[in-house]
Formats: structure tokens, C-alpha cells, sequence
């Protein structure tokens, strides 16, 4: 008999300090969740670990059944209603039968009265079908929480960041899956956490201590001794209890016969203790230090001065929309603006009113706006304020994108109606919905050139290096002010276990 495989994605980075609602039409990007064969025609071919369950699924030679693929740009929590709404599906599949599940989650999304969403994704799923066998693949930014290990059979998640291993990391935890399913192995996982909280401007591998234990873990694999070593620097932005530094390992306790449960939990444990030994020695590599943003601009700009080849980037990582910025704090804009750089690319700022206006005024005409700033920050005490600006509308577009790049390759994508406004020194992408640049083609799609630029303005943390690193010449961290802000003591944890590095002395 065929065998079914369940496949779903349900996925939202929570910041519990963003001012950013997320109703159910936030998944898909703005356009709601995909159902069905609308899910898998969305998917198939994309770097992601839905893609590699549905690989997975026809090697196996099984049926395929995909009830929801639903992916929202972080944000805060989402309504208990909008969850139950994403987990309908699901649940319908599971109790339809099946012989394995694939959830392809993030690890960090928080819902009314729930701090633990994935937590509660896998104890469903376990309600509905208790000995079923569950693969799990998270975000690099997942929160692990105990109940998350207890009711999945198999956990992976990315090793890079900007995440362009997803595929990879879902046909690893897939293939297991599919090999105990065989009778070819046996999963065991040892997990552990540590009383640390690290800055997602040091979680790169290059930047910090995650690099070194990336290449540990990798080691461990290819050694077998491990099927899969995972660390989970975690996501600072949402205050739960879980919210840390975390990694989970997955061995082998044998195929057939011969079965070394005991054995296999020794030497996962073994590894997942040295991985976090790593991460605790080097704690202080975790923490952030930005420099003030008048220096940074100043830098960008005598860098400018000389010969390069390629632009220089300058990132304002602290409203970023990919951990839950508004995406309009105009801090940044303005002082390149008043230090008066030349030949600027910027994007994107998200301003639906500022779209209508340019949108009214049509292209070549000339338009002013009181640009950004109209979304206030109650969590962190930051009021909205927009800034003056004077240009021509240089483009309108659709919206309408498809990645190129190495991360998210393949998948569409929807900023929303988009204008280019061009003050003459600056040309600004602005749109509807936020977005995070980490594809040229936030520029290409609306007639920027962005390797002839002489400075570009991106509003990410670290995901622009996926496509902008190769063409950047320089690269300046510009400290704004937004609810990612690096500087976690901006933030005001209520459910944060403490004390806690580097918040507490420890």
C-alpha cells in the first residue's frame, strides 16, 4: 500500500516588542496561506524544506498530501482564532491517516496565550496521532522549548545565516525520517540550553562563536556519530521562557537487531554539551557592541570618497522588517541625507500612503511627501516621525517579485503596489507591505541598477548578505533605532528566565 506523508509549513518569527499586526491574510506574504496543490505548486523547486519533504515524498514513492503552506514576515503574535485557522488543515490531514509528518516551522512564533506555538503545533499532532513519526526543520533563530523535543521524532535546522541551506537542512532531517521508516535506523535526540540571550547581529557564522561550532557539528556528522547536530543561537525579540541559545542532536540507536538506545542518547548528548560548551566559553562574542550612527554615516561616506569597485552598503539593522521592524523609522535615511551622500539607493521603506501619493502624481513628476515614520513603538517608547522630503517619481510598479538569489530561490513574492521616489542625491524604494532586501532584485524589479550604485541603504541585519555581499565593496552597520534594535536592554522582558547573559552578571 502507497504510503501518505503529511507535509505542511506553518511559520512566523514573533517579536513580542513589534508594533506590526499579523492577521491570517500576513501568511503568504500578504496574500494569505496556499492550500492543497496550491501549496506544493508554490513550493516545489524552492530552496526550502518544504521543497525537500516533497523530494523526500516521491523517492519514498509516496503520496503526498499538503494541507497548508503559510509563511508570515515576523512580526507580534498572531490571534488564538488566526492559529486555529492555520492548524485546521493539519489536523484534518492527520486524522484523515498517515504514516509520517513533515512540518517545516520556525521555532519562534508566539500566539495569544501561547508562548510556545511549535510547542503546541507537535503536542496536536501527538494528540491526534500518538505514535506517528514527525520531522521537524526550524529557522536558525528557533526558541527550543522541552515539549518541542518530546513530540517530534527528528529535529534539524539550518546551519548558515542568511539561510540558504533550508533544502538542505530539510532533506537531512526527511531523509531520517524516511530511513527509520525503513527500518535503517533509529532517531534518538539530546537537547540542553543555556542562560544566554545573544544578539542576532553576531549569529553569522563568520561574526562570532557560531561559526566554530558549525564546523564542529558538520564534523560530527560527516563522522557519524552523529545523524544531525543543530545549534539554535535563538530569537531575542520574543520575550518567553524559552527564548535562548539551544542545540539539538539527533544519533543513531541502530537499524534491524541491534538497537544501542542507551548508547545513542550518550553520544548525542555528548555532542550537543560540546556545542554549547563552545557557545558558553565565548559568550562575550555574542554581545553587540554598534557604533553611534553620525560616525557610521561619516565612515560610509569617506569610504565613498575613494576608488572602489562595487557600492558600499550601509545597514540599519535596528528596523528590520525580517525580525519584525516597522520598516519606517527614518533615522538613518536622514542622516545620509544630511551628510549629504551621493548617488544613494535605498530600500525598501514601508509607506502605503506615500505609495498612493506618488502613485497619484504618476511617473516623472514631482511629489512631496512626509515620508516613514508613521508607525509609533509603545513597547520600546519610540513615537513615529516622518521625514520631509521633495522628489520625482521616478517608478511604479506592481510589486510583484520572484527571488533569484541564493535564499528563498524560486519563490514569489509581494511588496505591494512600489514607487521609486528620486529626491536627485537618493532614490527610494517605498511600498506597500514590508519587505527584506536580500535579493537584487528589490531593486532590479522597479529600474535600479544596484552594481552601479555608489552607496546602497538596506534595511536588514544580516539576510542582505545573501545577495548584496558579492557586489558590496564595503559594508558600514548603521545603529538607528526600531524595535530589532542590537541592544537588548532597550527591551522590557516580563517572561525572560532570569538571570541571563548578558542582561544579568553571570
Amino acid at each position: 500500500m502507497t504510503k501518505r506523508f503529511v507535509i505542511a509549513l506553518i511559520k512566523h518569527e514573533t517579536n513580542t516588542f513589534s508594533p506590526i499586526p499579523t492577521p491570517l491574510s500576513a501568511f503568504g506574504h500578504g496574500n494569505g496561506p496556499y492550500y492543497g496543490e496550491d501549496a506544493r505548486a508554490a513550493f516545489t523547486g524552492s530552496n526550502t524544506p518544504f521543497a525537500a519533504f516533497l523530494d523526500i515524498a516521491r523517492r519514498e514513492g509516496a503520496a503526498a498530501v499538503t494541507p497548508i503552506a503559510a509563511e508570515s514576515w515576523p512580526s507580534n503574535m498572531t490571534t488564538r482564532v488566526t492559529f486555529e485557522a492555520l492548524l485546521q488543515p493539519l489536523e484534518e490531514a492527520l486524522r484523515a491517516g498517515c504514516d509520517a509528518c513533515f512540518l517545516d516551522l520556525h521555532g519562534a512564533m508566539v500566539v495569544e496565550g501561547c508562548d510556545d506555538a511549535e510547542g503546541e503545533i507537535l503536542r496536536r499532532v501527538r494528540r491526534i496521532r500518538p505514535a506517528l513519526p514527525v520531522a521537524v526543520t526550524f529557522d536558525y533563530h528557533t526558541n527550543l522549548s522541552p515539549d518541542i523535543v518530546a513530540n517530534a521524532t527528528v529535529i534539524t535546522g539550518y546551519k548558515t545565516y542568511p539561510h540558504v541551506d533550508m533544502y538542505e537542512a530539510g532533506l537531512l532531517a526527511g531523509d531520517i525520517l524516511a530511513r527509520s521508516l525503513r527500518g535503517q535506523a533509529r532517531p534518538v535526540m539530546a537537547w540542553g540550553r543555556l542562560p544566554l540571550v545573544s544578539s542576532i547581529m553576531r549569529h553569522a557564522p563568520e561574526d562570532g562563536p557560531s561559526g566554530d561550532i558549525l564546523g564542529y557539528a558538520r564534523d560530527m556528522e560527516k563522522s557519524g556519530r552523529v545523524l544531525a547536530a543543530t545549534l539554535l543561537p535563538g530569537f531575542p525579540h520574543a520575550d518567553t521562557p524559552y527564548t535562548g541559545v539551544s542545540a539539538v542532536v539527533v544519533a543513531d540507536a541502530g537499524g534491524g537487531a541491534v538497537v544501542d538506545v542507551e548508547g545513542a542518547h550518550a553520544a548525542a548528548q555528548e555532542v550537543c554539551d560540546r556545542m554549547l560548551a563552545i557557545a558558553w566559553e565565548r559568550r562575550a562574542e555574542y554581545v553587540f557592541h554598534p557604533q553611534p550612527l553620525e560616525a557610521s554615516v561619516a565612515r560610509a561616506r569617506a569610504l565613498g570618497a575613494g576608488r572602489h569597485d562595487g557600492p558600499i552598503l550601509l545597514i540599519d539593522h535596528c528596523d528590520n522588517c525580517g525580525s519584525g521592524g516597522a520598516q519606517d523609522v527614518m533615522l538613518v535615511v536622514e542622516e545620509i541625507l544630511k551628510q549629504n551622500l551621493d548617488d544613494v539607493a535605498i530600500a525598501p521603506i514601508r509607506d502605503a500612503q506615500a505609495v498612493a501619493q506618488m502613485v497619484e502624481a504618476g511617473i516623472g513628476n514631482n511629489v512631496n511627501l512626509e515620508l516613514g515614520g508613521k508607525t509609533d513603538m509603545p513597547a520600546i517608547g519610540l513615537a513615529g516621525r516622518p521625514l520631509q522630503l521633495a522628489g520625482r517619481v521616478r517608478n511604479i510598479t506592481d510589486g510583484e517579485i520572484v527571488f533569484t538569489g541564493p535564499m528563498y530561490t524560486g519563490l514569489k513574492s509581494h511588496l505591494g503596489r512600489t514607487a521609486v521616489l528620486d529626491t536627485g542625491r537618493a532614490q527610494i524604494v517605498v511600498t506597500e507591505r514590508h519587505h527584506e532586501p536580500f535579493d537584487l532584485v528589490i531593486f532590479r524589479h522597479c529600474g535600479i541598477e544596484p552594481t552601479q550604485k555608489q552607496f546602497i541603504m538596506l534595511k536588514s541585519r544580516i539576510h542582505y548578505r545573501a545577495g548584496f555581499k558579492p557586489i558590496a565593496a564595503h559594508i558600514v552597520e548603521c545603529a538607528g533605532a526600531g524595535v530589532t534594535s542590537a541592544d537588548l536592554s532597550v527591551y522590557r522582558y516580563r517572561k525572560l528566565v532570569r538571570p541571563i547573559y548578558p542582561l544579568d552578571p553571570i
